[in-house]
């Protein structure tokens, strides 16, 4: 299975890194040579010759582009999913049911991705308000998914079951009453099926609301543990948090999609479109999505870990606990090989969480 004792987060996370980085690289390569290329043009034309109508169009010159990357990337993403969290014992999940829940999340990303790009489409073509609609929709998306993720998406990729230690379940229930946020109940995920990595979530909104923990979890740490966790995750409901990123969101995109609008009518002439609705495009739309993407992610990650901070503060305010949130952070770092003080530019850059070592020196100041 590779190595677990004594494995080097820094060097996991530095290849991690790299990985990434030749990604990108990938991706941004593979998007200029389909737009220098023409690619997207000759698709659509094919696509004009086999079914005329915009959404029909969209879909197919969508999937070629999209389809094609998935191909050209699907060796990065063996080695960064599979092979190297292998090699550092974060993984053991079989070849085939990684490939399994690679082709689900696929899928379901495919899907809600092309709906998206039909929506943006549409209303490209029928006003010139479309970014301010467009932004609407995909925040109505969002809150959508959001949603059926307990109820329909999570139980694609991991059997779920009740908790059965009865003392511990009416704790995690007593203490989410005692924050404000009821739940309907405690689900355990079979994660040590695929890795040893642990967590745990509140998961859903009003009636599909309840409290999920990886079994993992369960396996390795002590009940004050899994409480500091699990009072962690409440507070991001108690201080309404999904809403406040929500918001945030909603902003981001509002103003990436005003800067789209004027790129994709600069991209007409440059790449010989008919028009910004026209969906040779897609290449062009995905590739100002990848820039702008990049540019808003520091200030987004800053603003997560804003809200991770307060999070922690109620954390240790509900459970009084220091030593059994100190404890759960560590655990969570040595099960995760989470790198526990990393750079403070990459922290800014990259992390969407404090770090470790930042988290727990903040909890002991409290003390």
């Amino acid at each position: 299975m590779g190595r677990v004792e004594g494995a080097d987060p820094r060097r996991y996370h530095r290849r991690q890194l790299l990985l990434g980085l030749l990604g990108l690289a990938v991706t941004a390569a593979y998007l200029a040579a389909v737009l220098l290329a023409g690619l997207a043009p000759q698709v659509d034309a094919l696509a004009r010759r086999l079914a005329g109508a915009l959404p029909w169009r969209v879909a197919i010159v969508a999937l070629a582009v999209g389809g094609l990357h998935w191909l050209l990337t699907l060796p990065l993403a063996w080695l960064r999913g599979y092979w190297l969290p292998r090699q550092y014992g974060l993984l053991h999940q079989p070849l085939g049911a990684w490939l399994g829940d690679r082709a689900k999340a696929a899928l379901i990303g495919g899907l809600l991705g092309l709906l998206s790009l039909e929506v943006v489409y549409a209303l490209l073509a029928s006003t010139p308000w479309w970014w301010l609609w467009a932004a609407l929709a995909l925040v109505a998306l969002e809150l959508a998914v959001t949603v059926v993720f307990p109820v329909w998406l999570l139980p694609l990729f991991y059997r779920l079951t009740p908790l059965a230690d009865d003392d511990l379940r009416r704790a995690l229930l007593a203490l989410a009453e005692r924050a404000g946020t009821p739940a309907l109940g405690v689900w355990v995920a079979d994660q040590s099926r695929k890795s040893r990595t642990a967590n745990a979530a509140v998961a859903g909104l009003g009636g599909t609301r309840r409290i999920l923990l990886f079994d993992t979890l369960l396996a390795r740490f002590r009940p004050d543990e899994i409480e500091a966790v699990l009072a962690h995750e409440l507070a991001h409901r108690v201080h309404h948090d999904h809403w406040r990123a929500l918001g945030v969101q909603a902003l981001v995109t509002l103003a990436a999609l005003r800067i789209t609008d004027g790129l994709l009518r600069a991209g007409v002439p440059l790449w010989g479109l008919n028009g910004p609705a026209d969906p040779a495009g897609v290449p062009w739309l995905a590739a100002i999505g990848l820039g702008l993407g990049l540019l808003a992610t520091p200030a987004v990650n800053a603003f997560s870990r804003r809200l991770e901070r307060q999070a922690d503060d109620f954390a240790l305010a509900l459970t009084r606990d220091i030593d059994g949130f100190v404890g759960a952070m560590r655990r969570l770092a040595e099960l995760n090989l989470a790198e526990p003080d990393p750079h403070p530019l990459k922290e800014f850059l990259l992390y969407s969480h404090p770090s470790v070592g930042r988290r727990i020196a903040r909890a002991r100041a409290r003390g």
